[in-house]
């Protein structure tokens, strides 16, 4: 009896006695078949639920917070990716619109020459326009055929829609082309006037185109015999008469028709065919005797 106060003297060891008993108990409890938990362990679980509630959802935000931005980062960069697709959708789509145009105009081109090749058996050259020159006392163009590729002066250049003028001036790469906005019946320095016929009345019809008005646009067909059945809306055409240019060129469309002063001939004003304008590519007629 003295040793067990001895024993309860000592404080560790009662504490450590009572502590061992008490995990005795417990283990007790846990190794039992029960159909309910201890106030002790449902306060533990619960104060075990409660912290750790406390700190999930915290930390539930801050990964949701580096989540969102971790995101906005993808979204940037598929922004971008996004943004680069469009620009080059755009650069693609101007160079396919350009190509089919160029396609479009060389289709209609091709047509035009093979429609004058089987009409009157000649050969058109394309030519690409280099420069262009406006000037009143001066309107010209260059295009890139010269004396290499069979180039001579006063051959025929034409565009899809109606003559246009005649070469000028030939060097070896290059030629120079006087538009028929040229035509000065008092200058020495235009070009051959066109002997010119009515497109259908080709055996009825005559006149001579020799000058154009830089005031109305249009050309003037001189010379036309009384009672030739010229009218308004006929379609004027190059006859072939002179040799100069080749037969069935397509001129203008008259406009007017007035009777001379004497009443012997009459002059028809002519509007062009050929709307005078920022040309990308032109025709040389080739006929076999300037082929030669």
């Amino acid at each position: 009896m003295l040793k067990l106060f001895k024993l309860f003297n000592n404080k560790r060891l009662f504490i450590l006695l009572i502590t061992l008993v008490m995990f005795i108990v417990l283990m007790g409890f846990s190794l039992g078949t029960r159909k309910s938990l201890s106030w002790p362990e449902n306060f533990l679980r619960d104060t075990t639920g409660f912290v750790q509630n406390l700190f999930y959802k915290p930390a539930g935000y801050v990964a949701g917070l580096f989540q969102d931005i971790g995101n906005l980062h993808d979204l940037a960069e598929e922004n971008e990716r996004l943004r680069i697709l469009a620009a080059q959708f755009a650069r693609e789509k101007t160079q396919y619109n350009f190509i089919k145009a160029e396609n479009e105009r060389y289709k209609k081109e091709l047509e035009f020459t093979k429609a004058q090749k089987n009409l009157y058996n000649y050969e058109h050259r394309i030519a690409n326009v280099v420069s262009l020159t406006t000037e009143p006392s001066n309107n010209t163009l260059v295009i890139d055929l010269g004396a290499k590729d069979g180039i001579k002066l006063n051959m025929s250049v034409t565009s899809i829609e109606g003559l246009v003028g005649v070469i000028s001036q030939v060097s070896n790469f290059t030629s120079t082309v006087k538009l028929m906005t040229m035509m000065d019946v008092n200058d020495p320095n235009s070009q051959p006037p066109i002997a010119a016929t009515v497109f259908n009345k080709e055996g009825n019809t005559f006149g001579m185109i020799e000058s154009y008005d830089q005031q109305s646009g249009m050309l003037m067909m001189n010379k036309i015999p009384a009672g030739n059945p010229v009218a308004k809306g006929d379609t004027i055409i190059s006859s072939g008469i002179g040799g100069v240019y080749p037969r069935g060129m397509t001129i203008g469309t008259v406009e007017s028709v007035k009777v001379g002063e004497y009443g012997l001939t009459s002059t028809a004003i002519i509007k062009p065919a050929a709307g005078f304008q920022d040309w990308k590519e032109l025709f040389v007629v080739f006929t076999e005797e300037r082929a030669e």
